[in-house]
């Protein structure tokens, strides 16, 4: 089979397309051809070295990539038969091998893919999804709130919109070109700008009236994320998940105290645990997408070859909801 394989940490180009021997499931494990795997902007700081996130680094060499969909085309002893030929998606873990033709899986980490669900959407759902859950289960968007979501085109962000919108909430979203403005409003923003303008926030302000933001969900980070703390109003409350802007958003004790704003951290273990876990996160986010509640956006497929170019594109800000590869 061929497969992303790194032999160094460093810049994209240390991602080369190899071929490599075919995996083989080993007890209590299938084997996944792979239709879509997914990236993460968290596989880019490992590729780099920089960041391993609560898991140290990945020995080299490896094989990249922590979300796979596809079907079953091989078992391993004590697995159901019944598992052969399904399609499912799986969660493999930081940098277990999705990057591939071929990937093996625990059998406890698969779901079945319902009906009518394409490949992207569900890899989409199972990793991106799931965090989405976690950030919601302890936002807990009410429809009373106006919500303002700093990166509201991202595979997080699109979610975190459709979610608000559901619920009755006033969705502020912000994004990085006018195109992507465009497509945060069609998922039901009422106010969408492009925060790379610099009158940004002045903008938000004159659309929003006499109304305040209450709730500020932030993965971007530095100027963006500071400017939207400045906009929240008396008793918001403001919750972090990413700052893809190289730095996170500052804020300080003086802060809180000035406008009794509540601050949090969105992710982490212990938001997991207090969520239900990682399976039930991954159940929850995998209903929603069978029931239409939350539809991701998914980029448009790039080959695995090109898995270079995807975290070039994904680090740029290239892209619009959730980056896959196709092998």
């Amino acid at each position: 089979m061929h497969a992303i394989r790194q032999h160094e940490f460093g810049p994209a180009e240390t991602l080369v397309h190899q071929e490599v021997p075919d995996p083989q499931p080993g007890s209590g494990q299938v084997r996944i051809a792979v239709a879509a795997a997914g990236v993460h902007l968290l596989d880019t700081t490992i590729r780099a070295g920089t960041d391993g996130g609560p898991m140290p680094l990945p020995e080299l060499p490896m094989t990249p990539g922590r979300e796979v969909a596809g079907v079953v085309d091989a078992l391993g002893e004590d697995v159901d038969p019944a598992w052969l030929g399904r399609r499912v998606v799986a969660h493999l873990g930081m940098a277990s091998g999705g990057y591939a033709e071929l990937a093996v899986a625990n059998v406890t980490a698969l779901h079945e893919i319902p009906d009518g669900v394409d490949d992207g959407a569900a890899v989409a759902m199972i990793g991106t999804g799931r965090t989405t859950m976690a950030v919601l289960h302890v936002a807990a968007i009410t429809e009373g709130d106006v919500v303002l979501v700093t990166a509201a085109a991202g595979g997080i962000g699109n979610l975190l919109v459709q979610h608000a919108r559901n619920v009755g909430a006033t969705v502020v979203g912000l994004a990085g070109s006018a195109a992507k403005v465009d497509l945060v409003r069609g998922l039901g923003a009422e106010i969408a700008v492009d925060y790379t303008r610099p009158d940004w926030a002045e903008r938000v302000r004159e659309q929003l009236g006499d109304r305040e933001v209450t709730v500020v969900m932030d993965s971007v980070g530095g100027a963006v994320g500071r400017a939207s703390l400045d906009l929240l109003g008396a008793g918001g409350r403001i919750y972090f998940f990413g700052w893809s802007a190289g730095e996170s958003t500052k804020l300080t004790q003086d802060d809180l105290w000035a406008k009794s704003l509540t601050a949090g951290v969105a992710i982490g273990p212990a938001v997991i645990q207090r969520a239900g876990g990682l399976r039930a996160l991954e159940e929850r986010s995998m209903a929603a997408l069978a029931k239409g509640e939350l539809v991701p956006l998914v980029n448009p497929p790039i080959p695995l070859a090109e898995a270079a170019a995807a975290h070039t594109a994904l680090v740029t800000r290239a892209t619009i909801g959730k980056v896959i590869l196709t092998p």
